[in-house]
């Protein structure tokens, strides 16, 4: 005897819809501005210890981005890239970080021919350390798109929590430019 066939399909189908929605952190709140950035230390894609210290009296672009070879973090990285040289002349360093491993960012660098350092962080401990979300859609862990603006003198001089990947580099090449 059949009952109800079209409510339990509908019902089966509602439930394989929300399983497939990525679930998102709770929302977090992210550093201050003002506030010293909190250091730490990464592996990049060479495989070598990354220091925020290292880089006292520049600017540094840390910028947090969810997975290598997608297609909105690589326009970012492209973006970042294709603009190096200014960042370079406003003495800047761009540093991407993601839960993807030395080994990721090696392959992800090489294919679309990054110079600047990724910075992986499969532990989140960066990325819960600086507020940014991590995501989980379908047992895939990865970081939301958040970046801070860090100061010469290591103070947080501006965050995005809501990032346009097409325009970003040209916002954060402006924001160091207006603090100047």
């Amino acid at each position: 005897m059949r009952r109800y066939p079209l409510l339990v399909l509908f019902l089966l189908a509602l439930a394989a819809i929300i399983a497939a929605l990525p679930a998102r952190a709770a929302d977090a709140t992210p550093l201050a501005v003002g506030t010293v950035a909190p250091n730490f230390t990464l592996p990049s894609q060479d495989n070598a210890p990354v220091s925020l210290s290292s880089f006292k009296g520049k600017w540094v672009v840390l910028y947090f981005y969810p997975k290598d070879k997608t297609s909105g973090c690589t326009i970012e990285a492209h973006n970042f890239q294709r603009d190096q040289a200014k960042y370079d002349a406003a003495n800047a360093a761009v540093l991407g970080v993601s839960l993807d491993t030395p080994d990721s960012h090696k392959s992800f660098c090489t294919q679309e021919n990054l110079t600047f350092k990724l910075l992986a962080d499969p532990a989140h401990k960066v990325v819960d350390t600086y507020g940014v979300p991590v995501n989980d859609h379908m047992g895939m862990k990865y970081a939301s798109r958040w970046t801070y603006l860090i100061a010469p003198n290591g103070h947080i001089a501006k965050v995005w929590t809501k990032v346009d990947v097409n325009a970003h580099s040209d916002e954060v090449l402006a924001a160091i430019a207006a603090a100047k």
